[in-house]
């Protein structure tokens, strides 16, 4: 029997902003091997982080270092990073949006790589159009997310839905800052 071939694209700034809400540290390689469910006879083809990094000014600079170092240690263990330089927003904070680069590469990485299963890592109801896309094409689309960030016409468009919930429990608890 052959293995089903899953390719997983990661909105990074979502799946951060869910497994902070849960007061957890992310273990994106545990994330990885949840997604891909090897036992269930899955192969992961390619895993995509789509992430935003912070504007290209000095104000931003060790942010950005930071951001880039983790962008590395990404790479270093498998993962594909996408990135989009962002812009200033409200006081300290940056907006990179990175939706439309993730949803113009699931359809090219499909039509190249042509998994059975795209696993949409976001909860980001934006994708729905994308979900929906995906199936016309005959591919099983599941959108892992927690269920409170989960956008209900996403779900409604994917094939399944993955609640993450459960695996944050499993991740350490984040540290706890004395600032």
């Amino acid at each position: 029997m052959r293995s089903v071939r899953v390719l997983i694209l990661l909105d990074e700034a979502n799946i951060v902003a869910s497994v902070r809400a849960a007061s957890r540290s992310l273990d994106w390689l545990k994330l990885r091997d949840y997604l891909t469910n090897p036992e269930a006879g899955r192969e992961v083809i390619e895993t995509v982080v789509y992430a935003g990094l912070p504007p290209a000014m000095p104000q931003w600079q060790l942010e950005r270092d930071k951001k880039n170092k983790f962008l590395h240690w990404l790479r270093s263990h498998g993962f594909l990073v996408v990135t989009k330089d962002g812009t200033p927003a409200e006081e300290r904070h940056y907006k990179a949006n990175v939706d439309v680069l993730m949803a113009i590469d699931a359809m090219d990485l499909c039509a190249a790589m042509r998994p059975d299963v795209v696993v949409l890592a976001t909860g980001d109801a934006d994708f729905a159009h994308l979900a929906f896309q995906l199936r016309r094409k005959g591919i099983r689309v599941e959108v892992a997310s927690v269920a409170q960030n989960l956008g209900t016409t996403l779900k409604c468009a994917a094939n399944a839905t993955i609640d993450l919930s459960a695996l944050f429990e499993t991740f350490e608890p984040m540290p706890i800052r004395t600032e």
